[in-house]
């Protein structure tokens, strides 16, 4: 056959041009593809907890254009209470953070993690964006290189047993082995409410009430149903110690990746995200008492006032008060 430089010049041209149209059949150019941000989250959460549903179904869309969010639920990526360190080291980009864990490297934030702070999910929204709560992020940034993105309302949590005896008072919890996660600053928590904290994982939550190892948990109404702790415990007692959040968290390393306008659309995305889980958990809580009273635990409020008092005695008389800045828990008070 004679050679024809021309048929193999039109041949080659043939093939990269169904390349090049495959490509964009596909909606990704080459360009695109490589130049994308992988934001890679890990967290303890299930992936119907309402966080995770709000970063699934708004976060990740809405950012798909020039970033790929990877979320890892059932902390199957990161150990919880490990992401931080993560991020910190460049090895993760998202997490969903708890005051707990930033008080553990950083004591200013114990003041975040005080029972009965703070009033309820819009008070918790509000101080997050007023000076103090952004004050308080500054300090996460610059010492862990890591860009508190939003707040997330968890929910009120509440003490959940598998014993049946009744619960009025702090003092009734004497004995109690109550789960808080890992850190002080839980344990602190669970020894302010008058029981004796075992600290554990999430994860491991579940076993341990059905074996016996541990005689109950904290957590907001939601997070019971989704763990499904009705079916090993027997009571919960509506104490309402914590108005618990989390934080969106995002490396510096990734977010400097960014463009301006590419920042305005990762922080709007997280902002919805976490405004769609916050509403969707108060609608929860509102309507769980019921759930749980038709699955046959009892369900009733406690002394809330003798607690608040007890709780709130501990903290201003710990070692972590004298690590609140001075000022700051006036300022939150003042917030309305």
């Amino acid at each position: 056959m004679t050679f024809n430089p021309t048929r193999r010049a039109m041949m080659r041209n043939t093939v990269l041009g169904g390349l090049g149209a495959a490509v964009l059949a596909s909606g990704v150019a080459p360009a695109q593809a490589q130049n994308k941000v992988l934001l890679r989250l890990s967290a303890p959460a299930t992936p119907t907890d309402q966080r995770a549903v709000g970063l699934m179904e708004i976060f990740g869309p809405a950012i798909k254009d020039f970033a790929t969010f990877e979320p890892h639920w059932n902390a199957e990526l990161f150990k919880q209470g490990t992401e931080n360190e993560a991020i910190a080291r460049g090895n993760l980009e998202m997490s969903i953070a708890s005051a707990q864990e930033f008080a553990t490297i950083i004591p200013a934030w114990s003041m975040f993690t005080a029972g009965y702070l703070l009033r309820d999910a819009e008070h918790q929204k509000k101080v997050f964006a007023s000076d103090v709560g952004q004050a308080m992020s500054k300090m996460v940034e610059d010492k862990l290189g890591i860009k508190l993105l939003s707040v997330m309302y968890l929910g009120r949590r509440q003490v959940n047993l598998r014993t049946e005896k009744e619960i009025k008072t702090p003092a009734d919890m004497a004995g109690i082995k109550l789960r808080m996660p890992g850190g002080e600053a839980w344990q602190f928590l669970g020894k302010a409410l008058g029981a004796s904290p075992l600290p554990m994982a999430f994860t491991e939550v579940y076993t341990a009430l059905q074996t016996g190892a541990i005689d109950g948990q904290d957590n907001p109404l939601p997070t019971n149903k989704d763990s499904k702790f009705f079916e090993v415990t027997k009571q919960i007692v509506l104490t309402s110690h914590l108005v618990d959040w989390n934080f969106l968290t995002l490396g510096k390393k990734a977010w400097d990746k960014f463009t301006p306008e590419q920042q305005k659309i990762v922080q709007k995305a997280a902002d919805d995200a976490c405004e769609q889980a916050r509403k969707a958990q108060l609608k929860l809580e509102a309507d769980l008492e019921a759930f749980f009273k038709e699955k046959g635990l009892k369900v009733y409020t406690p002394d809330v006032d003798a607690f608040r008092k007890q709780v709130q005695t501990e903290y201003l008389a710990s070692k972590f008060a004298k690590d609140w800045p001075a000022g700051f828990v006036d300022k939150i008070n003042a917030i309305k």
